[in-house]
């Protein structure tokens, strides 16, 4: 076959594969999006204050001889003293006692809950058990603090009967790190000691303190259970050889369930019901080893593996016999969970439909035993039927099929998808035949920590009543008051205890009241919260509930960018969150995947997606405006009413920088789209008013506990790149004019070094056989000065990656096939270089990676002919040597050389710490990722990927060797 026909069928095939390789890429990386079905919030209607009715004259409580209503009839008596009135007395009651309210025990007509209690016409309490009767007397305390009515006379029972609660603050410590991205919420770290006897007394005593301060709030508000992180550090897996008798595992869990297990009673003696919850699987090196002896490794789908956990759950419960049962999450896991200092863990393991009902079948027959539940979360990051079973109808069906134990739960996010605003209503709540509740998060770990006001309360009361309309099934909900999201970064406000933790404490109290009665007029238990905490004088409660009445359009404004979070919308392969810009929690991104993708979504409503920002801006100014306009001397306490301006305040310099950025990043991205001069001259405004706004924000606020500033390395990474663009472009412009030159001297015949370039590149057998040392110098110089630009002159990580690949490539190629070959492969540089400069010259790197995220159109035309050009590479390289076997091989040996020696590099370095290195530099995807869950993790890219790519390229580079042997010279 004559050389011209051989390139023809080169190119030909070689362009074939490049759109392969685009159809891939484009499946991988395609952005999408549609209209999503966000709930329209709509601000309360009425925000003007009711009557303050004056608190009865109660001077004594009489009540029954049990712990459980006596600590109910304690928050009567603080809700009194707190009103003014004197402390009553708290009796025990015979009926023929002078207790002017009473509370006891009785059959309750018609009851169908243990919590039902009837009020009677002298306002008598009477409950159907002591549950009964205690919550109408927290009910009592409930309207004493908010100035109302006590409870008429009827029969009053809770709409759902299962409250849960988190574990609050418990067992945390104030220590902010902005830095700590730790997801673990274990109750007990702060007290183990690294050696016997496993645990510091006086932090027990500590955290005993305060998980009753916490119980007795949460009862106080209506909750009846909780849920306390806790498994594997309380079982040794007894009757089984998982522990050995010395083994500190079994000394230590022996320890922490002897010191806590006494703590986590108190709830249950308090009316609560206690839930353990752990990830699966959960394991500890010797449990692993166990399992790996006795079952052959970690297959989910095993019953012998599951026989292990059996195993260890009916320990747990007989160790703590009070336990309702075990909360189950499968979707995350990994180091970011794990607690300082230990060596459990949780992996994410049970990935397929199989392995999660031999799971729940398995738990749920020895949790049956006990007449015991398992609540399994149905929360899940990733793909397939269980990655995607939070959202997804169809998966939650297949996952679950066939699992209707009356001993299961299911617990869901209202949301589809993570605890963001401007997303729908979860549809899987609306299914299912198993029981189901709902699950809410009063400090909202994605707007700020619960450190700006945000009243959910309508938004909640909206989702609950469309699921229990749409399901009879729902029959609980599950109030996270402190838990989401990292512990330390952020604001360290502790519920309860440190910080203005009242702002989240809304939505906790909103929350149960909404359990007990959906109906409840949003704008009622708002009103009712404002006078228990902040304040009951007429002009100072409308003032702040007028402030709450514009908490979530300005939460809902400042921190999304509209026309984008209201889009369903797909990349990556993934469904990214409705915010993206600030990924995640406080790292506000500067990635051009995420703000380039956002600015395509919103571009054809620009303008509103920037007045957003402006918008949100005026509102928190409004906000503001309203609190520091009320008298100090009318709130309960005049030091909250400062925490609430000086929140204000923070919450108007965070929205005023957030506006500054979003319009630079916008503009920035729309010169790059469209080249505006005009975009171009806002973009630039804007960015100096992001960087005066910035500056301030982090001088005011870097160091402040409560009210941190928020994390701008990302967006400056961004911002100090496009910055460059105008100037990458005019070099670009600059340097594919001069290697033209050099092509254009090449193919006229104007100089020995440009035409052995031009023919390398274009007819490399023709090369000359000793092209000179300048056919490698230019391309060289072409080749870095290019990949400069490219990379803004910021990312050397990538230089140095494409430099070694070329360089080994080349040498290797040189020595094993001759000096033509130089020719060859110094031309296919400049080919693909003209190719680079070319689309760099239009604006930058910066409409570069807009084009490849956000076209796919031209992406699929330059990946196909830069593949294409880069398979070239071979093929010229092989033609450079007359071609035959024996050039074959020693292309295919090069290549292989040049693989290993990059993977090699990679591979020492780690996958993980090398892409974090390269993404940093190139600011390509969001920065938080590596410092969250890891690139490789999100992503799904396995770990061991360069060590594949390294064993590939020895195989190649010893079957070349070897093959260059066998034809010889």
């Amino acid at each position: 076959m004559k050389a011209g026909r051989v390139v023809g069928v080169a190119v030909a095939v070689l362009l074939a594969a490049g759109g392969v390789v685009a159809y891939g890429v484009d499946g991988a990386l395609g952005l999408s999006y549609a209209d999503a079905d966000v709930p329209v919030e709509h601000p309360p209607n009425d925000t003007t204050s009711a009557p303050l009715a004056p608190p009865p004259a109660i001077t004594t409580i009489g009540i029954p001889d049990d712990g459980q209503i006596a600590r109910a009839a304690e928050q009567v008596a603080d809700a009194l003293a707190a009103r003014g009135r004197t402390r009553p007395a708290i009796t025990r009651d015979d009926d023929t006692g002078p207790a002017q309210l009473r509370a006891r025990i009785v059959t309750v007509p018609g009851n169908t809950s243990p919590e039902t209690y009837r009020v009677t016409a002298d306002g008598t309490i009477e409950g159907t058990s002591a549950a009964g009767a205690a919550a109408g007397l927290y009910a009592v305390a409930d309207r004493i603090r908010s100035g109302a009515a006590l409870p008429s006379q009827g029969t009053v029972t809770p709409r759902l009967g299962l409250r849960l609660t988190d574990a609050g603050s418990v067992g945390r410590e104030a220590i902010a790190d902005a830095t700590d991205y730790s997801l673990n919420t274990d109750v007990v770290g702060e007290a183990l000691l690294p050696t016997a006897p496993w645990v510091d007394q006086a932090a027990v005593r500590r955290i005993d303190e305060q998980f009753r301060q916490f119980v007795d709030h949460s009862r106080g508000q209506g909750y009846n259970g909780i849920v306390i992180p806790g498994f594997l550090e309380y079982v040794t897996f007894d009757g089984l050889d998982v522990y050995a008798p010395d083994d500190d595992h079994r000394g230590r869990n022996e320890a922490l369930v002897t010191a806590f297990a006494p703590i986590f009673r108190y709830a249950s003696d308090s009316g609560m019901r206690v839930y353990l919850l752990t990830d699966m699987l959960a394991l500890s090196p010797p449990l692993e080893r166990y399992l790996k002896r006795t079952t052959g490794g970690l297959d989910t789908t095993d019953p012998q593996l599951w026989a292990v956990y059996q195993q260890g759950l009916a320990e747990l419960f007989a160790r703590m016999p009070y336990a309702s049962g075990l909360m189950i999450r499968v979707g995350e896991g990994g180091a970011v969970y794990k607690q300082q200092g230990w060596d459990y863990e949780s992996r994410l393991a049970v990935t397929t439909p199989e392995a999660v009902r031999a799971m729940l079948t398995a738990l749920l027959d020895t949790a049956a035993n006990g007449n015991r539940d398992i609540i399994f979360r149905s929360w899940t990051v990733g793909v397939g039927a269980v990655g995607d079973l939070h959202t997804n109808p169809d998966s939650y069906d297949e996952v679950l099929a066939g699992l209707t134990q009356p001993n299961l739960i299911v617990s869901t996010k209202y949301t589809a998808g993570d605890f963001y605003s401007h997303l729908p209503l979860n549809p899987t709540l609306s299914r299912g035949p198993q029981r189901r509740i709902v699950e809410f998060q009063s400090r909202r770990e994605f707007e700020a920590f619960g450190s700006l006001p945000n009243d959910l309360t309508a938004l909640h009361q909206r989702a609950l009543r469309t699921f229990l309309a749409a399901n009879p099934n729902v029959e609980g909900i599950w109030t996270w008051t402190q838990d989401g999201g990292p512990l330390r970064a952020g604001p360290m406000s502790l519920y309860l205890r440190d910080g203005f933790w009242q702002l989240y404490d809304l939505n906790t109290y909103a929350a149960a009241r909404l359990a007990w009665r959906p109906g409840t007029p949003a704008e009622e238990i708002t009103r009712d919260w404002v006078r228990q905490t902040f304040t009951t004088h007429p002009a100072t409660e409308r003032a702040v509930l007028d402030m709450l009445a514009r908490s979530r359009a300005a939460v809902t404004t400042g921190l999304y960018i509209g026309p984008y979070a209201d889009k369903q919308v797909k990349a990556l392969g993934l469904e990214p969150p409705p915010m993206m810009w600030i990924f995640e929690w406080d790292i506000v991104t500067g990635d051009s995947a995420a703000l380039d993708s956002i600015y395509a979504v919103s571009k054809d409503r620009l303008d509103e997606a920037i007045a957003g920002g402006e918008q949100a801006v005026a509102l928190a100014k409004e906000m503001r405006d309203l609190v520091a306009g009320t008298d100090p001397t009318t709130w309960h306490d005049p030091a909250l009413r400062q925490r609430l301006t000086d929140t204000l305040d923070y919450q108007v310099d965070l929205f005023e920088t957030l506006a500054a950025y979003r319009t630079t990043v916008l503009r920035h991205a729309q010169w790059l789209d469209t080249g505006s001069a005009t975009a171009r001259a806002q973009w630039q405004a804007a960015t100096e008013t992001y960087t005066e706004r910035r500056t301030r924000h982090l001088t005011r606020y870097a160091a402040d506990r409560d009210l941190p500033a928020f994390q701008f390395t990302a967006a400056d990474l961004g911002a100090q790149r496009a910055d460059r663009d105008p100037a990458m472009a005019w070099l670009a412009r600059v340097l594919l004019a001069l290697v033209l030159l050099v092509l254009a001297a090449g193919a006229l015949n104007r100089n020995a070094a440009c035409r052995a370039l031009w023919l390398g590149a274009t007819r490399p057998w023709r090369a000359p056989d000793k092209p000179g040392w300048l056919v490698i110098a230019i391309p060289a110089v072409a080749l870095v000065a290019s990949r400069l630009v490219y990379t803004w002159f910021a990312a050397p990580a990538h230089l140095v990656l494409v430099l070694t690949a070329w360089l080994v490539f080349a040498v290797a190629a040189r020595l094993l096939g001759g000096p033509r070959v130089w020719a060859a492969v110094g031309g296919v540089i400049l080919l693909r270089t003209v190719l680079l400069l070319a689309v760099l010259a239009v604006r930058g790197p910066g409409h570069y990676w807009l084009e490849f995220w956000t076209a796919p159109g031209a992406r699929a035309a330059y990946i196909t002919v830069a593949f294409a050009a880069f398979g070239w590479l071979f093929v010229a390289t092989t033609l450079a040597q007359n071609g035959g076997r024996r050039a074959v091989a020693t292309t295919v040996a090069a290549a292989g050389t040049a693989c290993a020696t990059v993977a090699a590099g990679i591979a020492a370095l780690g996958l993980e710490r090398a892409l974090t290195i390269w993404n940093d530099q190139l600011a390509l995807l969001p920065w938080g990722l590596s410092r969250i869950l890891g690139i490789t993790v999100y992503l799904g890219i396995p770990t061991n990927l360069p060590l594949i790519a390294l064993a590939a390229g020895l195989v190649a580079a010893v079957a070349g060797g070897t093959a260059i042997r066998y034809y010889g010279r």
